[in-house]
């Protein structure tokens, strides 16, 4: 018996349970289980046209349909229910809807003896989360662990596309497509060939074996071969986490040669894993890196470390010395106690202070604990802190090794040596911690600060160092402890018609104990020392006020002017006065935490201008300014600030250099602006009191439009933290030529020195899903030579070719 129903005016819906309802389900819930191998791969290529895959339908918005979990619909022209061959045949427009997917075709027969579901004609499966699978005729078996598609084609996320000309899932652990192409890219009529693509003769998946088996693989790039493959395999990207090869670094520089670095991923468990990369140079021996990593159910541990047994070489690739070992670690580890308590470490040393240079170790010098490490300086530490609404405490020890070049002759590019890592305090322990009462302390806000450290040396940093005591050569620098507790209180009120007053005091007291301390020509030549143990109090008193002034404008924006008054007195201390050596003329005081101390706007009106503890500003002065800020609608805008110090008294303890000194300080003056959308632009300036030379100048912009995108930053101070004179310019952009090429430049302009530190200059093409940039750079590094250090240009011509849908490793160029 055959009966068919076919509808005048509108979609037949028909309810077909038990039987066609469970073909409905089966063949929807098929899915992606055809290709998935291919999409997650990145495998796979064939003779089929990708300009015939359809476009891919918007991606659905989540919403009711009314069908519910179990419910589904189904429309078609025609209905034809076969008794007698126990079939059921939709034809003509069949579209068929469950559980969020979609499927569409010309005919729909379902065995109900068998269970074998076909689809033809123009088969459209359309998912949930709109992806979508298209093929000419779809076969599934009764369990859904066996098919075939004939002319499949996919488009996946990412606007990844797939085709092959057969697909068949041989069983729940084994699929394979046959004469299969991956594209990320856009195909169209108009651009029939993907800017890049993968093909093969078969591409098979074994998920039993968690691997990828490819048979006669191509790379085409322009539909070009670049690469062949008879047979090679990977694991299986559908699998969790994988071992396997990971993307290559490859480079050419004048130092190394060629070199070829091949990441590979070797997981361990579920929850570690570690890559091994090896670097292999034509010039040099080869550089093995190593990355471990583990995560705790409280934590997690990552080790970088690697090394090589290698004499020295210059930026020439010039060897010379005596081969030794040299090496490298970089650790840290973060774990939670409770949801209070945590403790972590960092280990970060190297055996040699150019190593990170010599072999262009990327993501040194990052922050690997509470402390982070400075530019070519490590930092390791273990630490435990405790954290909560109201309280921070902190255990810590920290030690540092330098790996600067110092003493170095500006006019000739010759260093004396490198800095002294001996001559770097261990630091530890150091106690930190700070409470505040939950209620008002005296209509104001209360918090308690305590800190001690213990510092010690184990050679002195008075030997062969910048500060120029040649004479002494003693094996102990100056070490010290120090314990400080402090008490802040601030309150606010708002008076009058719009006056801020905030009324503040402070109180310290510190505690100390020093020794190694030199105080003549003659002590430090005969290598006699001292102790001092010395403590003070300290406390000041006063009141900010503010008197903001608000005026709304037509189009949305505001103005506001905001006079700025601080009147502060306190005690006279300001620095622990204690003398830790003398060279001729030259004193040198105690000051370990406070001597990279800058006069800018983020202090200027702090109760205490001082960055540690060592340095206090103290004695009676005022802190006077005015601050404006303009702002419209559409996000335009500007600030400026300008402000000065006064004290009743001169301070010859403060650093002459910050400009606080003197009764009148330096004017301090800040100014931002934004005058159209995609431009900032800052200046940050103090302007010596007496004749407004610039005495310290940084300043900077960033441009981003349809064209260009670019920055510069420009730095002069007069003396530095280091008492040296430093002024340089640093300048990076892309410039848009057309909408796929562009030119891309970086630059680092020593004025001190008036040489180019670094110089590239690239050209960059970018489509859909490629990139590729090619880099002339050109950089002056220190070097170890015969002769000893010395500054000497790196040239090199980098090649990067950066492909979408294949993601970053973890390793930056």
């Amino acid at each position: 018996m055959v009966e068919s129903v076919t509808p005048a005016s509108r979609p037949l819906m028909i309810d077909l349970s038990p039987a066609p309802g469970a073909a409905v389900r089966k063949l929807l819930m098929a899915g992606v289980a055809w290709l998935a191998v291919a999409v997650a791969s990145g495998a796979a290529h064939a003779q089929q046209p990708l300009a015939t895959i359809p476009e891919v339908p918007a991606k659905p918005a989540a919403a009711d349909d009314g069908l519910g979990d179990e419910g589904y619909y189904l429309e078609s022209d025609l209905l034809i229910r076969d008794d007698a061959s126990q079939t059921m045949t939709a034809r003509g427009s069949v579209e068929v809807r469950y559980q969020g997917r979609t499927l569409r075709a010309q005919e729909v027969i379902y065995d109900t003896k068998t269970g074998v579901v076909t689809a033809h004609g123009k088969v459209q499966l359309i998912n949930a989360d709109g992806t979508a699978q298209f093929a000419d005729d779809l076969t599934l078996d009764k369990d859904m662990r066996a098919g075939f598609a004939r002319n499949f084609s996919t488009r996946m996320d990412q606007n990844v596309k797939i085709a092959a000309a057969t697909a068949i899932r041989r069983n729940e652990q084994v699929t394979e497509l046959n004469q299969a192409i991956y594209t990320p890219c856009d195909v169209c009529a108009e651009k029939p060939t993907p800017t890049w693509s993968i093909e093969a003769d078969k591409v098979v998946q074994d998920k039993t074996k968690k691997i990828i088996y490819y048979h006669g693989a191509k790379i085409r790039l322009w539909g070009a071969p670049l690469l062949y493959l008879p047979l090679f395999w990977h694991p299986d990207p559908q699998t969790p986490r994988s071992s396997g090869f990971l993307t290559p670094k490859v480079g050419l520089s004048k130092k190394r040669g060629l070199s070829y670095q091949q990441p590979y991923l070797q997981v361990i468990s579920p929850s570690q894993d570690v890559i091994i990369s090896p670097q292999i140079n034509t010039k040099v021996n080869p550089f093995l890196n190593v990355n471990y990593r583990k995560r705790f159910y409280s934590g997690m541990l990552e080790a970088r470390f690697g090394g090589t047994y290698e004499k020295e070489f210059d930026n020439r690739g010039h060897r010379f010395g005596e081969s030794t070992t040299r090496s490298y670690i970089l650790a840290k580890g973060a774990f939670d106690i409770n949801d209070k308590w945590k403790w972590g470490f960092s280990a970060e040393r190297a055996s040699d202070a150019l190593i990170f240079d010599k072999y262009d170790i990327n993501d040194v010098y990052e922050q690997r604990g509470l402390f982070t490490s400075e530019d070519h300086r490590l930092t390791s530490q273990i630490y435990t802190s405790r954290q909560d609404e109201r309280s921070w405490f902190s255990v810590s020890a920290v030690s540092v090794q330098g790996l600067r070049v110092v003493g170095t002759d500006a006019s000739t590019g010759i260093g004396n040596k490198f800095e002294n890592s001996g001559a770097f305090p261990l630091i530890g322990p150091m106690v930190e911690g700070r409470w505040e009462p939950e209620s008002p302390v005296l209509f104001g806000r209360l918090r308690l600060q305590g800190s001690s450290v213990l510092l010690s040396r184990s050679e002195s940093q008075f030997g062969e160092s910048p500060y120029g005591l040649a004479a002494y050569r003693g094996e102990n620098g100056v070490d010290s402890v120090r314990g400080s507790f402090q008490a802040d209180w601030r309150a606010s009120a708002v008076v009058g018609a719009g006056l801020r007053v905030q009324p503040f005091a402070q109180a310290r007291a510190d505690a100390y104990k020093i020794k190694g301390i030199y105080l003549s020509t003659e002590a430090l030549a005969a290598g006699d020392d001292a102790e001092v143990n010395y403590s003070r109090t300290m406390g000041v008193a006063g009141v900010d006020l503010s008197l903001p002034l608000y005026k709304g404008l037509k189009d949305g924006g505001s103005v506001v002017i905001e006079p700025l008054v601080q009147v502060a007195t306190g005690s006279d201390s300001s620095r622990v006065p204690v003398v830790v050596a003398r060279n001729g003329a030259t004193t040198y005081l105690y000051n370990e935490d406070s001597s990279a101390f800058e006069f800018d706007e983020t202090n200027l009106f702090r109760t205490n201008k001082s960055p540690g503890f060592d340095l206090y500003e103290g004695g009676t002065r005022m802190n006077v300014g005015g601050r404006a800020t303009y702002n419209t609608s559409d996000g335009r805008g500007g600030s400026l600030l300008v402000g000065r110090s006064f004290r009743t008294e001169f301070d010859p303890l403060l650093p002459e250099r910050t400009g606080l000194q003197e009764k009148s300080s330096d004017w301090i003056v800040a100014a931002t602006v934004t005058p159209i959308h995609g431009i900032y632009a800052y200046v940050r300036t103090r302007l010596d009191s007496d004749t407004t030379k610039i005495n310290r100048l940084e300043t900077g912009a960033d441009a981003y439009t349809s064209r260009i995108q670019g920055s510069f930053r420009y730095l002069k101070d007069n003396v530095d933290s280091n008492g040296e004179r430093q002024e340089n310019f640093e300048t990076r952009g892309q410039l848009q030529l057309t909408k796929k090429w562009a030119l891309t430049a970086f630059g680092q302009l020593d004025l001190v020195a008036e040489t180019w530190r670094r110089r590239d200059l690239g050209v960059a093409y970018t489509d859909d899903c490629i990139r590729i940039d090619i880099i002339y750079q050109h950089e002056d590094r220190y070097s170890s030579t015969v002769s000893g250090l010395r500054l000497q240009p790196d040239r090199s011509i980098v090649v990067r070719l950066t492909l979408a849908t294949l993601g970053d490793t973890g390793y930056s160029d």
